[in-house]
């Protein structure tokens, strides 16, 4: 019986061309069809949305709400809304569309406030729904605010370049955010595409690093892979690269101190994403003082040879 080799979980199935498996901004390039509502999960959503969306969603389902009520209200009867009287129609509905904000928020001014029965009945019903309404917005907000991520930076190339007395595979990363992290761990996975049995196949290769952990990331971390006799680039050229397809797909992991969770962050490299020759220039000086001091716009800084004037220097 054949020995199962290495999938990751991004099948070695190859059907064409793969733009990448992991985009620039972590996240996997898979796109999902065929979902039902079944499917959506309205928490998730709104926990994972960007701020401008959620808050987006949150003034449309306010206005929404409160538009709904006020025709709720104008049609019960917008005389037992007293001091909802106005000359006109649209000032009559504005006028319980804010009747309705105030309830909803349970601010309650007084300048209106309903007489009847059925009024009565319509402002306690959305009292009660802007209570459960508001609380839980208040728990996606937290839920939002309190989720440990992390934002680590890194290189915007790839290099291979000199390492001791042969090559090797590096990039290098930061925490661009003020809090600490601790008990790092890498993990670099090499993705090509080869031909197996005259058909195109993806293959996963786990690349050893020098150093696949550190305890702290005050500073930067260039992570190595040393290629040599064992690594499976040992030989490849730019060319060999681009004909594999090959990509790098990274995964960092680490722990918040803030929170005291783990964190992870996802990243990838394509062969058109790396730099041959050259090295990263230091990204950190020290002061006359004594302290370090960490420049964020240097991570990716390289110092690559040139023919004409020995070194230059790109980002």
């Amino acid at each position: 019986m054949d020995k199962p080799t290495f999938d990751p979980g991004l099948t070695q199935k190859y059907a064409g061309t793969l733009r990448r498996a992991i985009n620039q901004d972590g996240e996997f390039n898979v796109r999902r069809q065929g979902t039902s509502w079944r499917d959506v999960h309205p928490y998730l959503y709104m926990i994972h949305v960007s701020w401008s969306a959620f808050f987006a969603w949150v003034v449309a389902a306010f206005l929404l709400v409160n538009t709904a009520y006020a025709v709720v209200y104008t049609l019960v009867g917008i005389q037992q809304l007293h001091g909802a009287e106005a000359p006109t129609g649209f000032q009559r509905f504005m006028n319980a569309f804010f009747f309705s904000a105030h309830t909803l928020t349970t601010v309650g001014y007084g300048n209106i406030y309903p007489v009847g029965i059925a009024e009565n009945l319509v402002s306690t019903s959305e009292a009660l729904f802007g209570v459960m309404g508001f609380a839980v917005a208040t728990g996606l907000l937290v839920g939002r605010v309190s989720r440990p991520s992390a934002r680590i930076g890194f290189s915007e190339k790839m290099l291979v370049a000199p390492y001791q007395d042969g090559t090797s595979l590096q990039f290098r990363i930061v925490n661009r955010r003020s809090n600490s992290l601790m008990e790092l761990q890498a993990q670099v996975l090499l993705m090509t595409v080869e031909s197996v049995e005259g058909k195109l196949q993806r293959k996963f290769a786990q690349l050893t690093l020098e150093r696949p952990g550190v305890l702290f990331l005050p500073l930067t971390w260039t992570i190595v892979h040393p290629i040599d006799a064992n690594s499976p680039l040992k030989g490849l050229t730019a060319t060999d690269f681009e004909r594999l397809q090959i990509e790098f797909l990274i995964l960092i992991k680490g722990i918040d101190d803030t929170f005291g969770q783990t964190v992870h962050q996802k990243f990838s490299y394509r062969y058109d994403e790396i730099a041959w020759g050259g090295k990263f220039v230091p990204a950190f000086d020290i002061s006359e003082d004594g302290d370090l001091i960490l420049q964020m716009d240097r991570v990716s800084l390289l110092e690559l040879p040139s023919e004409a004037s020995g070194a230059q220097l790109t980002s």
